[in-house]
């Protein structure tokens, strides 16, 4: 019986990642490129996957695609079907911790907690209404520090104590880091603080919907070992990551094109 190959491509705001899996269970190839929605970015993920798994799209017997931007791709005919990120992101953390309960991913432009029973969601909470807590704070933090984002963990662990910043608004800790800046206050301890903050506002979601463990983390943010440590010790429950974080979208989307493609 030949391979069935499927690809699930996650459009979040800020990168569009791709999976390619063989028989629902193993990666052939992925791809990640730096811009989301409305860009050249899931075409450009798409090409990108198909030539490092030296293959093209007719060989794929599913596309399912997910995230910010994923209805465009099924408007383009670049995807078979959609499916919300929520589904995908309890499906591909299952695939790759089978004893999930909680799922915590913070991506580009939201915060979402996931309450996970047998390998499906079933009950959420989101913060999308504001950045605060995002990865698009850190990108508006790191600005403002004239740092890079992909350093902020590093500096953050060199804090010796914490500057205060509110977690509450993008806006107004923006404010607070210009003012601890002018009085002089370690670009570290600042960092720490927006760690901190991040950690203060997105276990205040986990807690309205209950956190049981395994409690794993996904998305771009999850790559901040400063933050993952920071929730952690909010929650008092240890956080899982994964090398494919950036990717449980993506790798959920395959693995329900999977599931399609058989029927």
């Amino acid at each position: 019986m030949s391979s069935i190959y499927t690809m699930g491509i996650d459009v979040g705001s800020t990168a569009s990642k791709c999976v390619i899996l063989k028989d629902g269970k193993e990666i052939v190839a992925k791809s990640l490129v730096d811009v989301g929605a409305g860009t050249s970015g899931p075409a450009r993920a798409i090409s990108a996957v198909l030539e490092s798994a030296g293959m093209k799209k007719e060989d794929m017997a599913y596309i399912l695609a997910t995230g910010y931007g994923r209805k465009s791709l099924e408007e383009q005919g670049l995807a078979n079907k959609e499916m919300s990120e929520l589904s995908c992101h309890a499906k591909g953390a299952h695939f790759l911790f089978p004893n999930v309960r909680t799922v915590i991913d913070i991506g580009g432009q939201d915060a979402k907690v996931l309450e996970i029973s047998n390998g499906a969601m079933v009950n959420f909470q989101m913060n999308d209404k504001c950045a605060a807590g995002t990865g698009r704070f850190l990108d508006v933090m790191a600005r403002v520090l004239e740092v890079k984002v992909s350093d902020m963990e590093e500096l953050g662990m060199q804090s010796t104590k914490e500057a205060e910043i509110s977690p509450t608004c993008t806006v107004f800790a923006e404010s607070a880091v210009i003012s601890a800046l002018a009085q002089g206050t370690d670009k570290r301890d600042i960092i720490n603080g927006i760690h901190k903050s991040i950690a203060s506002r997105v276990s205040g979601l986990a807690r309205r919907i209950g956190v049981r463990d395994d409690v794993v983390m996904t998305g771009g943010v999850a790559q901040n070992g400063a933050i993952v440590e920071a929730l952690s010790e909010y929650l008092g429950h240890p956080i899982l990551t994964s090398p494919l974080t950036q990717y449980n979208g993506a790798l959920g989307a395959a693995l329900f094109a999977y599931e399609k493609a058989k029927k």
